[in-house]
């Protein structure tokens, strides 16, 4: 039986998928399970993942209906897992040779432990390599809460998202698929919340870094992260967090939604008229799910903010201040 699976959602990966299929089918520890789902592509992804599922019988392979994004495909990979524990790899990265066989001692050793958080290297196209700092104290030997955890990675990713996990837990809580970019990283959050345990091991996740990928060029997906954070909120509301941890987070979620009207004002001549129709419809409903009087006090605003950003293509400076009255005459109520 497989001690481990592993994974894999590619769309469009053909160049970048051998190197990743070998660092997993190489590994030190031989009882793993691949599970690639193939997110329609057009060029030869799917069919390059034929050839190697019919060379190596740990290789199992789907195909998503439609194009979905990776939350998704992965949602599918994950139904079919037969390990104890599961971890994802994206297409374009790879793995150590020993990285899950590290994983899997730091589970055997502590039973308590819940997700075992992988050493990250990101790796440039110069070529030039960069450490993932990793939290002080978190290794095989010494671990973090559930909650420490959490928070760690709530603030800015202080700790990354890139671990192997205990399959009942990823089963309770699968990717969240609210958006098509960025809702993802949601699950992770949860998945540190409920362990009870978290360490690290010395495996290391080998991350490609693009110069064009979709979270850092500009594309219509970008919006997404408004609403990947509400998604995230409302996860919250029905967690017992602390209400000093739930300002920080909303603190950060207001940061990402004024960085994300920043982005339209800068972009704003590439955009359709549909999607700047949409965008402004997007960004009216995501202000109104803010309570200034939730946010630690430097964040809070006042409609004077606004002045210091470019002009912007619609009213929107009426409706931080429509907001920020009827919060004053809410406060005044209290």
């Amino acid at each position: 039986m497989a001690q481990i699976a592993v994974l894999i959602a590619a769309y469009n990966a053909a160049s970048t998928l051998p190197d990743c299929l070998r660092s997993l089918c190489s590994q030190t520890l031989n009882d793993v399970e691949l599970l690639c789902v193939d997110d329609c592509s057009t060029d030869d992804t799917f069919s390059l993942l034929q050839h190697s599922a019919a060379r190596d019988t740990r290789i199992k392979v789907f195909q998503t209906p439609v194009n979905s994004g990776q939350a998704v495909a992965r949602n599918l990979a994950l139904q079919h897992v037969t390990a104890p524990y599961v971890c994802m790899v994206d297409a374009d990265d790879w793995l150590s040779p020993d990285a899950l066989q590290r994983a899997l001692e730091v589970f055997c050793h502590h039973p308590r432990t819940d997700c075992v958080v992988f050493h990250l290297r990101r790796i440039y196209p110069d070529g030039h390599e960069e450490e993932w700092p990793m939290p002080a104290g978190l290794n095989s030997d010494g671990g973090l809460s559930g909650e420490e955890a959490f928070e760690l990675c709530l603030d800015g990713w202080k700790l990354h998202g890139l671990y192997v996990v205990r399959t009942s837990l990823h089963r309770q809580i699968p990717f969240d698929t609210a958006t098509r970019l960025y809702s993802d990283d949601n699950s992770s959050r949860l998945h540190y919340l409920h362990s009870r345990e978290v360490r690290a091991c010395q495996g290391i996740y080998f991350y490609r870094q693009h110069e064009k990928s979709m979270t850092t060029s500009f594309n219509i997906h970008r919006f997404d992260f408004m609403e990947a954070n509400l998604s995230l909120l409302f996860a919250l509301k029905k967690e017992n967090i602390r209400p000093k941890v739930m300002r920080r987070f909303e603190g950060n979620r207001w940061m990402t939604f004024i960085a994300c009207y920043r982005l339209y004002l800068s972009h704003a001549d590439e955009l359709t008229p549909s999607e700047i129709t949409s965008l402004r419809q997007r960004f009216t409903t995501i202000l109104h799910t803010f309570r200034p009087s939730r946010l630690p006090l430097r964040y809070r605003w006042k409609p004077g903010y606004w002045l210091t950003l470019s002009l912007p293509l619609f009213d929107f400076q009426q409706h931080i201040h429509a907001l920020f009255q009827r919060t004053k005459t809410l406060q005044g109520r209290s």
